[in-house]
């Protein structure tokens, strides 16, 4: 699928507005439901623990809003064989609608609802990702992509300052309910952003269609992407185990669950530092020594939420965030880079599920391992794990700077 610009009437020749426009409307899109996002991943916890009083079931509303990732492959397919922007404005309308649904949770016997909207939560998260990704690859020049996906990162992450908090203290005031409607409403406002955006993409290709399959067998045969697909999603599947171990850390701190707000903030911080680095660090770098060094760092930080003291939890938080984006980053300006527009949407959700779908699993398994073992000895297992982890990883692939516009698409 390709995508043009009109600017309007030019005698017949279509002019090409500044792809940044639409770059900035996709940003808003993603910042702006990612505030209501943001705050509800942090509630929907928090309800749940206080709901039921399990820290287990607690994690298990993360398990939700991440299960649909699984389905990437297949939910990918529909960036590649629908047009993108439609796609983008009705996934948004679409969780607008539902969301105020969670009004109807008030009782541990509710608690099913929550889940069930979470889980499309997350399926609309998924083929949003996957659009958004292929049509910012459409519009912008290869070697900006990541610098691009470097400010999503800053901007989306970044909501982490303000978005749990401003989501703890919406619950605090107005219980769950309060936090579904915000998130309802960015829902909405995003759908207008999108809606807003110029470009005009030519219809889908007919005919013989490439099988949903197609995006993982372009992952694992190429040999500058599948590296980085597998230390990501080696990562992600240790950063699921201690995600779990959340509720568990901050009530080794003496704090009420609402205080994850204050991790998660501090979470967000890390990752406007690194958003802002990983273009420059990327060209320096290249992507599998800046996805490396990313990753040593989260383990050591997921080690040091072991130290039972508030100010180790909080270098622990910001360090997090400053260290595990850095191979999503990576994997995913380099699949930008390396997939060719027809195989975009489908690959980039596949990507999606390979990096996010250890993630799920990680989450499921600490969500038992919480109830039945201490939360502070298996820190410290999973930093080790983290930091042996970039040895899957040769490093030294090719810099990122040394680019032309036909790795774009490779033979």
């Amino acid at each position: 699928m390709t995508a043009t610009h009109d600017n309007g009437d030019t005698g017949g020749v279509p002019r090409r507005p500044p792809a940044d426009r639409d770059a900035a409307l996709c940003l808003g899109g993603v910042v702006v439901s990612g505030v209501g996002t943001s705050a509800l991943w942090l509630a929907s916890g928090v309800w749940v623990k206080e709901l039921t009083g399990s820290d287990g079931l607690a994690a298990l509303s993360l398990l939700a809003l991440w299960a649909p990732v699984l389905a990437g492959p297949v939910l990918g397919t529909l960036a590649d064989r629908v047009r993108r922007k439609p796609l983008l404005i009705a996934a948004s309308l679409l969780m607008a609608a539902i969301l105020p649904t969670l009004l109807l949770v008030d009782s541990p016997a509710d608690v099913w609802l929550l889940f069930a909207v979470l889980f499309v939560h997350g399926t609309a998260g998924v083929v949003q990702d996957a659009a958004e990704s292929a049509l910012v690859a459409s519009a912008l020049d290869p070697a900006r992509l990541g610098g691009f996906n470097g400010l999503r990162t800053t901007l989306n992450e970044g909501v982490k300052l303000i978005a749990p908090l401003a989501g703890a203290g919406i619950y605090a005031a107005y219980g769950g309910a309060g936090v579904a409607l915000l998130d309802a409403a960015t829902f909405a406002l995003a759908a207008v952003l999108y809606a807003a955006l110029r470009v005009r993409e030519s219809p889908p290709a007919k005919g013989r269609r490439a099988p949903m399959s197609e995006g993982v067998r372009q992952l694992w045969a190429h040999p500058r992407l599948r590296p980085l697909v597998l230390a990501g999603g080696t990562a992600m599947l240790l950063a699921g185990l201690n995600g779990a171990l959340l509720y568990a850390v901050v009530e080794g701190l003496g704090r009420p669950p609402a205080y994850a707000g204050v991790l998660a903030a501090l979470q967000g911080l890390g990752s406007v530092a690194a958003g802002l680095a990983s273009g420059p660090a990327l060209r320096r770098l290249g992507e599998r020594r800046f996805a490396a060094a990313g990753i040593a760092l989260t383990g050591v930080a997921v080690a040091l939420r072991a130290v039972p003291h508030e100010p180790a939890a909080w270098a622990g938080s910001v360090a997090i965030g400053a260290g595990l984006p850095c191979v999503l980053i990576a994997a995913l300006t380099a699949v930008q880079q390396q997939t060719p527009g027809a195989l975009l949407g489908r690959t980039a959700a596949s990507a999606s599920t390979l990096l996010f779908a250890p993630n799920v699993l990680g989450l499921a398994a600490g969500a038992v391992l919480v109830e039945l073992l201490p939360h502070r000895p298996l820190l410290v297992l999973l930093g080790l794990a983290l930091l042996l982890t970039p040895l899957q990883l040769p490093l030294s692939a090719c810099r990122t700077a040394a680019r032309s516009p036909s790795d774009a698409n490779p033979a």
